[in-house]
């Protein structure tokens, strides 16, 4: 029984580093201008219907966007490593996961601590979000299109300039959120589109 438990271990660790040195494919443009779009509505819908008196509306939106960017991108994730990751589909997903989940934890809890002990401060979050996703993103470009970093800088230069632009005012802006977040998630599915096209221009040479 030891035998069977050390060789289904050794399969397991030989998986692993399999889905390590290979390139995620499981990510798919779609999702991404899906995400980028439900960003934008977010923005608007907050604009025409102003929250900025209001810190915890402003972040329970943006939590819940989240969450459907989220489920929108997990079920295009699951589907396309099914269909191109086949065996190590699931060993991929858990890294992707797995790298994303600081950036993502930190992205919900640090607004909770902020509503909770220092609501003055959070205009703050737009700019903060932004810088999350950045370091996610950086966070897993060994799996990524190495152009995926341009995604990467993207969100941490309009990180930045978010906190600037709102630390004059000390103002929640929807459209500081909502407009980077469509630049950057509009770039991501770019990436990712083109890496596409060039996948599938190589396997067509191969054959």
């Amino acid at each position: 029984m030891r035998d069977v438990d050390k060789a289904l271990a050794d399969i397991l660790e030989i998986r692993n580093r399999m889905a390590s040195h290979t390139a995620f494919r499981g990510y798919g443009p779609v999702a991404m201008a899906i995400t980028g779009l439900l960003g934008f509505a977010t923005a608007l819908t907050q604009s025409v219907f102003p929250v900025a008196p209001t810190p915890f509306l402003f972040i329970v939106e943006w939590l819940c966007t989240a969450a459907l960017c989220a489920l929108a991108v997990g079920i295009e994730t699951q589907g396309r490593s099914r269909r191109l990751h086949s065996s190590l589909a699931d060993a991929m997903i858990h890294q992707a996961v797995e790298q994303f989940l600081p950036a993502t934890a930190a992205s919900f809890f640090l607004p909770i601590l902020l509503l909770k002990f220092a609501p003055q401060n959070a205009w703050m979050m737009p700019g903060l979000w932004q810088l999350f996703v950045s370091l996610g993103i950086f966070a897993s470009l060994h799996n990524l299109p190495r152009r995926m970093m341009l995604a990467g800088a993207w969100y941490f230069v309009s990180a930045f300039l978010c906190l600037l632009i709102a630390s004059e005012s000390h103002m929640l802006s929807p459209w500081l959120m909502g407009l980077p977040f469509l630049g950057g998630q509009a770039l991501m599915a770019a990436i990712l589109h083109r890496s596409e096209e060039h996948t599938s221009e190589l396997q067509s040479l191969t054959n």
